[in-house]
């Protein structure tokens, strides 16, 4: 794909990006207690990082993201970025100005070491032998990507969903090194709720008779597995109202009831569709790592078996600034968990901006409500910006 053929305000052509840290003997100890080395982590930037290094702002990508987050990949596919309609000139993230980081989180399967990766120790794909990882693995990981590209501090840190569990973990464990946190559409915690509707999808997996105890690589996959987990997370993604004004009781393909048991209703059809392409581009095996990332995730835990309150988590946080931003029709993650984070926040002294926002796309508003979110990210950015000044 040619630049001329970029549309005014994408982050243009990019191209992947690769570092390797934790090279032996010196590897990344993980929370868990496991060493774990070479690490690789993908990565992709936008914009420009300025001569005093004060402009960076690192994006957390969700669940089933990575670090194509905007602009066109230097591929036969061009694909556009997960986040291109906030992330370049003009945008939200406005890459005249600002330098935009965003990796594949350590466990993923874009190009950042995983379970699909190469064990060195085997030759093989590590499978079930990758070492358990969770969300401070993964911030852990970014710190070293930090360190390599030579930024000491964060203009900012900004995601949705996993992606904002990512961020609170940065002000948690980094607050020193980063201005401004951006957590959007998630929790300070999992719920039991939403750790249940993770094992549904894990046990889809592991019933696939493919997945073969994580050991699949040689043969066929588990996609039947993974489609079928991918099918429930999206559901959880949306809301009753979205739903209902996207597909309603429409029939795909058929004007009247077949009285069988085919695909007959467009939200089916809609479910299977999402849940076959999500095969064509991740894998099993990371889908269990990562949601187990998520279920572990508890700012509570101080990560050696004592409990703290959620104030106690943020105490060296009161000098970063805050947007906590979540979705009155987002029952993935609803309002209140929200508000625990504000509140904790509230009482460390933090400046803390929260807005619950209307909107009927569920946990998805955070990718779809472009102009509302392009104009509240851009505001707190720029209040940011002359305050660092």
């Amino acid at each position: 794909m040619e630049p001329e053929t970029i549309a005014v305000g994408t982050a243009g052509i990019v191209h992947a990006q690769f570092v390797t840290f934790a090279q032996p003997p010196h590897p990344m100890r993980l929370e868990s207690g496991v060493e774990l080395g070479p690490i690789t982590l993908a990565y992709e930037t936008y914009g420009t990082l300025n001569a005093a290094r004060t402009n960076a702002i690192l994006v957390l990508h969700a669940l089933s993201g990575d670090a194509h987050a905007a602009g066109c990949l230097d591929t036969a596919d061009g694909r556009v970025g997960w986040w291109d309609d906030c992330i370049g000139p003009g945008k939200a993230f406005d890459t005249d100005r600002l330098f935009v980081i965003c990796s594949n989180v350590l466990g993923g399967c874009m190009g950042s070491t995983g379970p699909a990766s190469i064990n060195p120790a085997s030759g093989r794909p590590y499978g079930l032998q990758f070492p358990v990882i969770t969300i401070r693995d993964m911030v852990e990981a970014q710190r070293h990507l930090l360190d390599h590209l030579g930024i000491e501090r964060l203009l900012a840190v900004v995601g949705g969903s996993m992606g904002g569990m990512q961020a609170l973990q940065w002000a948690a464990s980094y607050p020193e090194r980063l201005r401004a946190c951006m957590p959007l559409a998630t929790t300070a915690r999992l719920s039991p709720q939403t750790i249940a509707l993770s094992e549904v999808g894990r046990q889809a997996i592991y019933r696939d008779p493919a997945w073969c105890q994580g050991n699949y690589y040689d043969g066929p996959r588990p996609d039947a597995g993974l489609s079928l987990a991918r099918m429930i997370g999206h559901i959880t993604y949306l809301s009753d109202q979205s739903m209902q004004q996207k597909f309603g009781r429409r029939l795909q393909s058929r004007q009247h009831y077949g009285f069988d048991f085919a695909t007959e209703f467009a939200v089916e059809s809609y479910l299977a569709h999402n849940g076959d392409a999500f095969t064509r581009r991740f894998d099993a095996n990371t889908y269990l790592y990562v949601t187990k990332a998520m279920d572990y995730f508890d700012l509570t835990d101080n990560g050696a078996g004592v409990n703290r309150t959620l104030a106690e988590a943020f105490s060296e946080a009161r000098d970063v600034c805050f947007l906590v931003v979540s979705f009155k029709s987002d029952w993935l993650y609803p309002s209140y968990q929200a508000q625990e984070i504000v509140k904790a926040l509230t009482q460390v002294g933090a400046d803390v901006t929260s807005c619950d926002l209307e909107s009927t796309w569920g946990h998805d508003a955070f990718l779809l409500e472009v102009d509302t979110m392009t104009q509240l990210l851009r505001d707190f950015l720029r209040r940011v910006e002359q305050e660092q000044h």
